[in-house]
């Protein structure tokens, strides 16, 4: 099975550098659809709901005070663990969401179901490390992926 690493290592060979949030937020989203097209987890690590949107605390303690990243500064993972399915699924991730910026994904992300729920009623700036849910983000995203289907 692929990490987040190694999903995080794609993304970069794809985008060039970027900031570190939006690695977070690609990285989420690739879980996520991964979840609904492919029919199972991308990669195991998980991801919490920060002030700051889902961010996975596995990758966070690899790129920690750094505020951007590619491939050369950011060492860890190896693409090659990915399937051609998953390399297809962040590919279309990074086609739909790689337009955004940092905090566009960030605001996005704020008004999805899967982070306000592991919340709780939190204050959005309020610190949290509350787990989003497999579950939720799967039944999320099957939702939207069926609606717009229809």
């Amino acid at each position: 099975m692929a990490t987040v690493f190694d999903v995080a290592k794609y993304i970069l060979e794809k985008t060039g550098e970027i900031t570190v949030m939006k690695l977070q937020k690609l990285c989420f989203y690739s879980k996520a659809w991964g979840l609904v097209w492919d029919e199972e987890e991308m990669f195991p690590e998980h991801f919490e709901a920060w002030a700051g949107g889902a961010v996975s605390p596995a990758l966070y303690d690899r790129h920690r005070g750094m505020f951007k990243v590619m491939t050369s500064t950011f060492p860890y993972g190896d693409s090659r663990n990915l399937t051609g399915p998953q390399k297809e699924t962040v590919d279309h991730v990074l086609e739909f969401y790689g337009k955004y910026t940092a905090q566009q994904l960030s605001d996005i992300n704020h008004q999805e179901s899967p982070w306000i729920d592991a919340r709780n009623g939190l204050p959005p700036t309020a610190r949290s490390n509350e787990v989003i849910t497999t579950a939720s983000i799967a039944e999320y995203y099957s939702g939207i992926w069926n609606s717009e289907e229809a």
